[in-house]
């Protein structure tokens, strides 16, 4: 499916590397809340330094798998989406943004804000 994508952000090993980066960045044991950083850089790899890009690239690879293969993404995804939603904070002006998202994770308090 990656190598026969025309997305932008589906290319090959990019559901792994989504995955990985999703798990890591919330790997920390602990209480304390997780802010998601803005990547510094928008390149193919860099991008995932935004835990946020790599959940973009999860979704976007759950809409064009076949039904199976995606409900077994879906069955990794599901509980990682609930560790994340448990350790970052809503963002409560996340609706006055003059940049908004339909995805619930941009919802969320980032360490940076979209001006930088």
């Amino acid at each position: 499916m990656e190598y026969l994508s025309d997305s932008v952000y589906i290319h090959l090993g990019a559901t792994d590397r989504a995955l990985r980066r999703y798990r890591e960045f919330l790997h920390p044991p602990g209480r304390r809340p997780l802010y998601p950083q803005e990547s510094h850089c928008s390149c193919t790899w860099c991008s995932f330094d935004d835990v946020r890009h790599a959940r973009d690239v999860l979704e976007e690879v759950q809409e064009r798998l076949p039904a199976q293969a995606r409900s077994e993404l879906a069955r990794l995804v599901k509980p990682l989406d609930a560790v994340f939603l448990r350790r970052t904070l809503p963002d409560p002006f996340a609706h006055r943004r003059q940049w908004r998202t339909e995805f619930w994770w941009y919802r969320r308090l980032a360490d940076r804000s979209e001006w930088g």
